[in-house]
């Protein structure tokens, strides 16, 4: 019996290993299809997984022009397809052939005409997306190849199990087979645990045997032209409000004609290494899984070994390409006219598309792309919600600041749930070997009277930018993490004074300008603020700005360039991707006050100067005098921040949306305090 057992376990075996290297058939060249040819299709439209057939009439080929696809036009008929309506979208990758030899892909139909007559990819424009060249998924951060972990662990534990059956055959001879047979079932069950290790939990064990340190770098015409070709797929997207979807379908910069479609709920998907797919089987395609996830569903057309071609038409049309390929599950069938689907749900990650070309998509089974992981937090105080997402993006740098500023966006427009009057407070913190000690780390304070959530990922999406632009290498990005906090209605305040507590000054001496703010609809609050003036100031009139950290200071270059018209060289371009991510996290923020040397528009005369400077002085002393008569001025100095020579940074709790102006006088040989 254990023999039997034993060739039934090797025959179930071979039986998924063959299933699992579909050979590619013979093809039709396009030149070859005439009218008049019959035909059969493949592919699945309902949950029991079952490929059935539909009868295929070719019409004729349609000619697209020099340097563009022709397409096969063909009229579908059969039981199948007729109890789903005619093709729909999600049939598209469906194999078509003739006599047994491959014609192409079931790609397209056309708007608001007959369902059942349809457009084919022809396999021989599909064939080159094999041996494009690729690029991506070169980063020295990878995820985890679980084929292989499984292999060599499996490998690992029939070494020992061979170690113990020696053992156990010299300690007792009788015992040999007993002990042999227990050393495989024990090994057996080892490698069925194994199988059930989730991908995400294999990638976080990989970026946690990083050192965290500063240096992780250790480690045609008728088609997309015209309005009227409809392809058979369509975008889905999960977890999206419709707010969301509308940013998620602008920044991803797609055509008007996309459909963003939603679907149910989003769930973390797992990793099978052991998949197999075969012509007409469902397949999906992702660039996010997680709680949101952004992807589609849709046919494989032909398989050799473990690549794969489908869909016969582009995902997103953007080349060589980082993708999820995942295994689906067709749920039925919706009937409509020109726009009727075939709902599936994208399964497990598979393996990785590498090419989304205008003739379809193209990959491998069992190689997995890399991802960066990202955790977004929200918090509504108003609706009293704490919600944090989950979610894995595909890492390609062409649309990785896109996605994660819109994933944080769709975040927090799901649990907030207005488009109101709001203030956010957003932090995020994104490990990467292109920034000073491997992190970077930016917060700041914004306000809207509609929708914040759009302009408080701003920062998020520049920075990605930066990081993804980095001129020198693709960068490695660890994990992204996201925080924000949102309250209802406006926390702005208006600067209304600011009083130094001293007017002449020498250089290097810090003095303390009291300024006084005015919040929306609250009472003035006045704040103490440390100034120390650079050491290197020359004697004279000091002019200081005092703003808001996100108002726009006036630079000596700045004036220049509007008073007479002189270009200043952009140093932007010369500088690294360090130095510019260093740039931005030294930016002012919204919610900070500003005091640091300005740059007046027209040079004071010696009159205006000495009259500015009596002013300031008789201000100053009326403001003594009002604090020792109230004792109302608060000085926080664990707010101050780390400051630039000649500037200072005092945060609030307030977006600080105006300048003022004051001045100091300068003399190396005044009194000091």
């Amino acid at each position: 019996m254990k023999h039997v057992a034993a060739l039934g376990i090797a025959a179930a075996l071979w039986g998924s290993s063959f299933l699992s290297a579909y050979a590619m058939p013979e093809i039709w060249k396009t030149s070859e299809i005439t009218p008049g040819m019959e035909g059969t299709a493949y592919t699945v439209v309902d949950h029991t997984g079952e490929i059935r057939d539909f009868q295929v009439d070719i019409i004729g080929t349609v000619d697209n022009g020099k340097g563009s696809t022709p397409m096969i036009m063909a009229k579908a008929s059969g039981p199948v397809v007729e109890a789903a309506g005619g093709i729909l979208q999600g049939m598209s990758g469906s194999p078509v052939y003739v006599d047994g030899k491959l014609v192409g892909a079931v790609a397209a139909g056309l708007k608001e005409m007959t369902p059942y007559t349809f457009f084919i990819t022809p396999i021989e424009d599909m064939l080159p997306l094999w041996s494009m060249p690729d690029t991506k998924n070169k980063t020295h951060i990878q995820t985890f190849d679980l084929k292989k972990y499984a292999a060599d662990k499996e490998k690992a534990r029939k070494a020992q199990a061979e170690k113990d059956k020696k053992k156990a055959a010299e300690k007792d001879g009788k015992a040999e087979e007993e002990a042999a047979e227990e050393a495989r079932e024990e090994a057996a069950e080892e490698v069925k645990e194994s199988e059930r290790i989730h991908a995400v939990e294999a990638f976080e064990d990989a970026i946690a045997s990083l050192p965290q340190s500063a240096d992780v770098n250790a480690f045609g015409k008728l088609h997309l032209d015209t309005p009227e070709y409809q392809p058979k797929t369509k975008l889905f997207v999960s977890g999206f409000t419709a707010p969301g979807m509308k940013f998620l379908h602008d920044t991803l910069g797609l055509p008007e004609t996309t459909q963003l479609t939603s679907i149910g709920g989003a769930s973390t998907p797992g990793t099978r290494y052991d998949a197999w797919l075969e012509p007409g089987s469902p397949v999906g395609v992702a660039v996010v899984c997680g709680d949101f996830l952004v992807g589609a569903t849709g046919t494989v057309t032909a398989t050799d070994g473990d690549r794969i071609l489908a869909f016969g038409h582009p995902f997103l049309h953007k080349g060589n390409v980082n993708y999820f390929m995942t295994d689906a599950t067709v749920v039925g069938t919706i009937a409509g006219q020109s726009n009727g689907m075939k709902i599936a749900n994208v399964g497990d990650i598979i393996g990785r598309i590498s090419q989304d070309r205008e003739t379809g998509i193209a990959g491998r089974i069992g190689e997995f792309p890399s991802v960066v992981p990202m955790k977004i937090r929200v918090k509504d105080e108003s609706l009293g919600r704490d919600t944090t997402y989950a979610v894995r993006i595909a890492y390609d740098e062409d649309y990785l600041p896109q996605l994660t500023a819109g994933l944080a966006y769709a975040a927090v427009s799901k649990t907030s749930d207005t488009l109101g009057e709001s203030t956010a407070t957003l932090g995020f913190k994104i490990r990467t070997n292109v920034a000073q000690k491997g992190v970077f780390d930016r917060k700041n304070m914004f306000y809207n009277t509609t929708d914040v959530g759009q302009v408080a990922i701003g920062e998020l999406m520049q920075t990605m930018g930066v990081i993804c632009a980095d001129t020198d290498k693709e960068a490695d990005i660890i994990d992204v993490q996201v925080d924000v906090d949102v309250t209802p209605g406006r926390k702005t305040a208006s600067l209304i004074s600011a009083i130094p507590s001293k007017t002449t000054v020498r250089p290097g001496e810090t003095v303390n300008i009291q300024t006084t703010i005015k919040p929306y609809r609250g009472a003035k609050e006045t704040l103490s603020i440390p100034y120390t003036v650079p050491k290197a100031q020359r004697d004279g009139v000091l002019n200081l700005d005092v703003r808001g950290g996100g108002m726009v200071p006036v630079t000596p270059l700045m004036l220049l360039q509007q008073t007479t018209g002189a270009t200043v060289q952009d140093d932007s371009k010369t500088q690294t991707t360090t130095d510019r991510l260093k740039s931005l996290s030294e930016t002012g923020r919204n919610n900070e006050i500003i005091i640091a040397p300005g740059a007046s528009a027209q040079p004071l005369s010696a009159r205006e100067q000495k009259r500015l400077m009596r002013e300031t002085a008789a201000a100053a002393k009326r403001a003594a005098e009002e604090e020792k008569k109230q004792h109302k001025i608060t000085l926080l100095p664990n707010e101050t921040k780390p400051q630039m020579p000649g500037q200072s940074k005092f945060e609030t709790k307030y977006i600080i949306d105006n300048a003022i102006h004051t001045t100091l006088h300068v003399d190396h040989r005044a009194k000091q305090d």
